[in-house]
């Protein structure tokens, strides 16, 4: 498959946590040719399996999610104008003047109304506006009649292509992750025969906001073994220099007490064995992605965790480099060809 464009069609795709619903749907097509079943679970999650024919072979579950960051409408006032409240972590220094989507039954365009500087107070520059004192210019005279409160919106921005192999988009937090399972299955289906464990995709839901999806995921397929794919940050000029990552070392390995040492050291052998590129990301609590809440999931899942690098996370201009994207999809697809459910500790 074509990189650039499944990272395009999966980013089209609106799913604010909790309305991750219709994408689902789409999303379980995209990964149908590469699974022997697929299905979306009563909360959203696409959930899909290869199984190797073996008798007693163990399940490696790669997880990611579907969900993106966005906004609620509170309240419709006079002249098209929206109250609106964040879903997951948006920081609103970003907001204003910003091109969103509001998802009624026919899609909405508006821009996040912003003050002229010559009629902002002395002092007001810098400050940040709260996202409750934030209105969505949408222009329609007949916006109470259109909108709904409780209607989701998205950021409106499309991906644009940058030099150097990268892609700008919103959403790439986890689209991104999602593209890598799915060019893996592609490879790992072609190679079905040779398979000496069973490996099930979780497309998982509202990892923004409760861990739901991964949480229920999990437990319906009780893997021995998963691998969460998620983004980490990529290395800016104005950023820190400690626990960054640049965009085109490859994959992030995660390592500390939430992963499974074991496994672990098996990725980073494969990863060497194969020469994909890769950096360790040394994380020494709560990895802040769904591997958390999965490790401790019905008998407790031996966890791995592999990260794309990602510049301006949860901002409607994130940026990956395709390469970094391909390398996550290359270690988990050779792992996985060889693994015989067995790691040492």
């Amino acid at each position: 498959m074509q990189l650039e464009q499944t990272l395009r069609t999966l980013c089209a795709l609106p799913a604010v946590s909790g309305f991750e619903m219709q994408a689902a749907h789409t999303v379980a097509e995209l990964f149908r040719p590469y699974c022997d079943t697929v299905d979306v679970d009563k909360n959203g999650n696409v959930i899909g399996s290869l199984s190797c024919g073996k008798e007693g072979a163990k399940t490696v579950l790669l997880d990611a999610h579907l969900d993106q960051i966005g906004f609620l409408v509170t309240e419709v006032l006079d002249g098209g104008f929206l109250r609106f409240a964040p879903v997951g972590g948006v920081d609103p220094r970003m907001l204003l003047g910003g091109e969103v989507t509001i998802l009624a039954d026919e899609p909405l365009y508006g821009v996040v109304s912003c003050m002229p500087p010559h009629l902002l107070k002395a002092g007001e520059q810098n400050k940040a506006v709260p996202i409750d004192q934030m209105a969505i210019d949408t222009g329609l005279l007949d916006a109470k009649s259109r909108i709904r409160v409780g209607t989701p919106i998205v950021f409106a921005q499309q991906p644009i292509k940058l030099a150097g192999g990268q892609l700008c988009s919103k959403c790439l937090d986890d689209r991104a992750g999602v593209a890598a399972i799915l060019l893996a299955m592609e490879k790992l289906h072609a190679a079905k025969d040779k398979l000496k464990c069973n490996v099930a995709v979780l497309i998982s839901t509202q990892e923004e906001v409760t861990e739901l999806g991964a949480q229920t995921g999990a437990f319906t397929v009780q893997p021995e073994y998963a691998i969460a794919v998620d983004v980490t940050h990529g290395r800016t000029p104005d950023g820190p220099s400690d626990g960054v990552f640049d965009l085109g070392s490859g994959v992030a390995v995660g390592m500390g007490p939430n992963l499974h040492r074991g496994f672990t050291k098996a990725l980073i052998k494969t990863a060497k064995a194969n020469d994909i590129d890769y950096t360790l990301e040394i994380m020494e609590g709560n990895t802040g992605t769904n591997a958390w809440t999965m490790q401790i999931v019905g008998r407790g899942i031996a966890m791995g965790l592999l990260s794309i690098p990602e510049k301006y996370m949860h901002t409607p201009v994130e940026v990956v480099k395709l390469s970094d994207v391909q390398a996550v999809a290359d270690l988990m697809a050779e792992f996985l060809r060889g693994f015989d459910g067995e790691v040492g500790a």
